[in-house]
């Protein structure tokens, strides 16, 4: 399928998974009535807890996870792919937990999953403090999700920032980056569309990059502009600031028009590093 629509829903996740999940398939099915057959929800969709014992508290295993077995319902209801942004999933013999992507087949089965990379620990010139390291475990693998609409590099948030990761997708076959988030309001007004659209460029990718939103527990802030952008760069789609949802046309033939255009990818070299 070279066209379709996909959608990024954007939520004000706060502790009560319920009312999370409720919200945020309540825009799912607004962006599936929309025409939506891809549809994106952002890091930490079903919880933005404060602090690392209360992330423990209502983390599950991936097969008791009710964030789970909701969207893969959801999917199937919606006949749709879902990516799902990420869920808090307690690792077998490990203090931490993984936050964890799920990509969902229209048949409510799980394609593939991805644990987050890279740990936003960072100390910001606002006062801003962050250490995921210190309840996250972080993955060590980069994952494709082998989809309806072709190959979709999977990572989240943070991620974002090292380039490397998205190139190895494009390389590998991804035709589109999701690139779900819960960037937080200073960085994001400094840096989201500029990083999202260089990864879209220097890639030749379409990138769905779902958002949070707003205020949560524990005073942290977030930016959202979901974003949806093609090869070019060009922002398709942005959320802005409340929560919703936005849509756009993917129409896939514009990879290989810009690949053609800049073929980076082809003419990358090898070098003797530093």
């Amino acid at each position: 399928m070279t066209r379709f629509i996909a959608a990024c829903v954007q939520v004000n996740s706060r502790d009560v998974m319920s009312d999370n999940l409720a919200r945020a398939a309540t825009y799912a099915r607004d962006a599936h009535a929309a025409g939506a057959r891809l549809i994106a929800f952002p890091e930490n969709v079903s919880m933005m807890s404060f602090g690392g014992e209360n992330v423990r508290a209502a983390a599950f295993p991936e097969s008791e996870h009710p964030g789970l077995t909701f969207f893969c319902d959801l999917a199937e209801e919606l006949q749709s792919t879902l990516i799902v942004g990420s869920l808090h999933v307690k690792v077998a013999g490990e203090d931490r937990v993984a936050n964890r992507c799920f990509v969902v087949g229209p048949d409510g089965k799980v394609i593939t999953s991805y644990d987050k990379i890279h740990m936003f620990d960072v100390d910001l010139a606002n006062g801003e403090s962050y250490r995921e390291s210190k309840t996250f475990r972080p993955g060590d693998s980069a994952k494709l999700a082998d989809t309806e609409f072709g190959k979709v590099g999977v990572s989240i948030c943070y991620d974002v920032r090292f380039p490397h990761l998205f190139r190895d997708y494009a390389k590998a076959g991804a035709r589109i980056l999701s690139i779900p988030a819960a960037f937080t309001r200073t960085t994001g007004q400094a840096h989201w569309h500029t990083l999202l659209k260089a990864r879209a460029i220097e890639n030749g990718c379409f990138v769905i990059a779902a958002a949070q939103c707003g205020d949560h527990p524990g005073g942290r802030q977030t930016f959202g502009h979901s974003l949806i952008l093609d090869p070019w760069g060009e922002v398709l789609a942005d959320g802005g600031t409340d929560p919703g949802f936005i849509t756009a046309e993917i129409d896939l033939d514009r990879v290989d028009e810009i690949r053609r255009m800049v073929p980076s990818l082809q003419n990358g070299q090898t070098y003797k590093p530093c």
